[in-house]
């Protein structure tokens, strides 16, 4: 061998991990089998909306609606995003689609092996569907929610894995006087969207929505004006543009949609509220992914300490270094992968504030109940929901 200097690559060094896959979504949409491409019933992954025609042969002819809802999905979340898709006959009704009973909703966060942090609901009957209109919308819609819900906490319970459901609010009926105000009901991980950007549909934008769900932080309200316009130059509530339209009707019961803004150009969402009362802590969909990404955090952290041998007292009670030990792995875990993301608010004035607390009862005692309890504490964001600016002439006093 010649004489050489040979420089050899080392990895390793940074530590840098695969990112939390926070804006992984699943839709699950009313569609048409492609002969040995696309089943019903079945998950898929997509990556980008070319993989849609090229990976499952799903074009505007054999499956016009989901082209557009994917299609939209891409315009606002980057290349590369994460959507799993699940197609639906259009015979299976919304609250089939969500029922954990059933193969298709469950079917999906099972195959993603809970990569899934929500999901996208969309159906689009037959054309002799004839809707049953009942609160100003399909009746199919608020049976959804009932399932959704239950799906939802059964994904949390069963497989660790929390999810949120966002609901098609599909044939509404254009009178938001007659919708079942939300506000009063107790589904705090779904919500509805009503409104789209073609008049008369019968749909939801869910595409449009799904990526600025995707495409942002969870802490990030999806109204937020900063991010700017909805990419569509038009936008309806049933046959109405949005700029007559009830909004702030809808919007007060509950239901996410569609408006404007004096002086500004396009269409923004209203807020991200889900389905329940106003004094629910999870109310908001920037707190539902909050607390659902610090419960994953909390889980996967402390499931490495199962069954470990845990030093106790006399009495039973776990050791001091061991309590500081957990809570510690438990904090510095959550501020690493969110505070250090600007997902939890840390005291800018305290630099050893993280946002994060971890507090486990040391008068327990494990040997005789083998059993931990440990209370965890994120502190999330408040948002500028309404600014009331007082105006009026300054005088100068010579």
């Amino acid at each position: 061998m010649l004489p050489r200097v040979k420089i050899f690559f080392e990895n390793g060094a940074l530590g840098s991990v695969i990112p939390s896959p926070d804006g992984v979504l699943g839709l699950v949409i009313t569609g048409a089998a492609v002969s040995e491409k696309f089943a019903l019933g079945t998950a898929y992954i997509l990556r980008k909306f070319e993989d849609l025609e090229t990976n499952l042969g799903i074009t505007t002819v054999n499956n016009a609606n989901v082209v557009r809802v994917v299609s939209d999905f891409y315009k606002v979340a980057p290349e590369g995003t994460e959507l799993w898709i699940l197609g639906c006959a259009n015979t299976v009704t919304m609250e089939d689609m969500c029922d954990k009973e059933e193969s298709y909703g469950k079917t999906l966060i099972t195959a993603s092996n809970g990569r899934v942090r929500g999901l996208l609901v969309s159906r689009t009957p037959a054309t002799e569907y004839i809707p049953v209109i009942t609160h100003g919308i399909d009746a199919d819609v608020e049976a959804a929610l009932v399932t959704a819900q239950a799906l939802a906490e059964w994904a949390t319970v069963s497989r660790f894995a929390p999810v949120f459901v966002i609901l098609e609010g599909r044939s509404f009926s254009g009178t938001a006087t007659a919708l079942t105000d939300l506000t009063l009901s107790q589904y705090n991980r779904v919500g509805v969207l009503i409104g789209d950007t073609v008049k008369d549909s019968g749909n939801a934008c869910m595409g449009l929505l799904g990526g600025r769900i995707a495409s942002i932080p969870v802490q990030r309200n999806l109204a937020r004006v900063k991010d700017g316009a909805i990419p569509s130059l038009t936008a309806f509530i049933k046959d109405k543009a949005i700029e007559v339209a009830d909004v702030e009707s809808i919007h007060d019961k509950g239901y996410i949609t569609l408006r404007t803004f004096v002086g500004k150009n396009g269409y923004f969402y209203s807020d991200d509220y889900l389905a329940t009362k106003v004094i629910d802590d999870y109310r908001s969909l920037t707190a539902r992914r909050t607390i659902d990404k610090a419960y994953r955090i909390a889980y996967n952290t402390l499931l490495e300490q199962l069954l470990d041998e845990i030093p106790v007292n006399d009495d039973g009670t776990m050791q001091y270094p061991m309590i500081k030990s957990w809570q510690g792995l438990v904090e510095s875990a959550i501020a690493l992968q969110m505070t250090a993301n600007g997902e939890l608010s840390a005291d800018v004035t305290n630099p050893k504030d993280r946002g994060v607390q971890c507090f486990i009862d040391p008068t327990q005692n494990i040997v005789s109940t083998s059993r931990i309890n440990i209370k965890v504490r994120v502190r999330p964001f408040g948002y500028g929901r309404y600014i009331d600016v007082y105006l009026g002439f300054k005088t100068v006093t010579v």
